[in-house]
């Protein structure tokens, strides 16, 4: 691989498929925003994008069973019957079989009428690539559509980077139509998009990158945090790349800029940039995050309020 042969695999005019992991707001007094985070459903929806919830945007990881639960049918009510949307299916620090763990949150979220997308677990992390697509395998067995999740540990400490052969095994599972790829690394989603290519063009691969956003420009969809900040800002992008507009290029460097404000060090944070930047912009009523989540300095509204002009929000 050369920078030759990067960029001979660009695919200007492809109409991508855009995910935003919806950010649960709080209101002041530290209670889930619930009508803020249905009408901030509602306008991702609106702009052209899937919502996905329960994600790491959505604090899944720090939610009781009950609150994921909430979560759903909240975004069911807020959707509307038939609209497509995306759910984590989270099991870390839960006890008993892992196959019977994820199909009960599996089966809440496909009874909501969702898409399940299989965050990882550190007790499959020392399995060879033959049981965990075994174990995989069994997860899915009869789902009509299941997504799966590759996440750098630098997001969670559950999360795992395959190695080329599981992530192989893994697009052999008929029921797993894509995989989220975090690892923040292009070469490394670069291999991934040749062997999908190569092996099952159907599979689609949604860049988890917050740092290298124009991936789709290389065959990658994208299903994002940082989209939350912006979903109408990242759908005009979308279209722009499709009709092969060079205004593409401003935007895509506009947001882009947004992502590595967002999404520095500790990365966990940038939900707390996100509650920063939403609020700015009038959509939630507060820019509290979850207590357990960590937080950005008092002048995160400044840095955040130049993204958003560069962006002409």
């Amino acid at each position: 691989m050369n920078i030759e042969s990067i960029v001979q695999r660009q695919k200007p005019g492809r109409k991508v498929q855009g995910i935003a992991a919806a950010l649960l707001p709080f209101e002041t007094d530290g209670k889930i925003a619930v009508e803020a985070f249905q009408k901030h459903l509602q306008a991702t929806q609106r702009a052209g994008l899937m919502n996905a919830v329960n994600m790491d945007t959505g604090y899944v990881n720090y939610l009781s069973e009950m609150e994921k639960v909430n979560v759903l049918r909240w975004t069911r009510q807020a959707l509307g019957k038939d609209a497509p949307f995306v759910g984590g299916a989270y099991i870390e620090g839960q006890r008993g079989d892992v196959v019977a763990l994820y199909r009960k949150q599996m089966g809440a979220i496909v009874v909501h009428g969702g898409i399940p997308i299989l965050f990882q677990t550190s007790r499959l992390h020392r399995k060879t690539p033959e049981e965990k697509a075994a174990a995989y395998a069994k997860i899915c067995r009869g789902y009509p559509h299941v997504l799966a999740f590759e996440l750098g540990p630098m997001f969670a400490p559950n999360g795992e980077i395959f190695d080329e052969e599981t992530f192989r095994r893994l697009m052999d599972i008929p029921e797993i139509k894509g995989m989220k790829h975090s690892s923040l690394d292009r070469t490394i989603e670069l291999k991934r998009l040749a062997l999908r290519d190569a092996h099952r063009p159907d599979f689609r691969i949604y860049t988890g990158n917050d740092l290298g956003i124009n991936m789709i420009e290389y065959g990658s969809d994208y299903l994002l945090g940082l989209a939350t900040f912006a979903p109408e800002k990242f759908a005009e992008r979308d279209r722009l790349w499709e009709t092969g507009e060079p205004s593409y290029y401003a935007l895509s460097d506009a947001l882009q800029y947004l992502g590595n404000v967002a999404f520095r060090e500790p990365v966990p944070a940038y939900k707390h940039s996100a509650a920063v930047f939403l609020r700015l912009a009038g959509r939630i009523p507060s820019n509290l995050t979850h207590p357990k989540n960590p937080t950005r300095p008092k002048w995160e509204a400044e840095i955040l309020g130049d993204c958003a002009r560069r962006l002409g929000s």
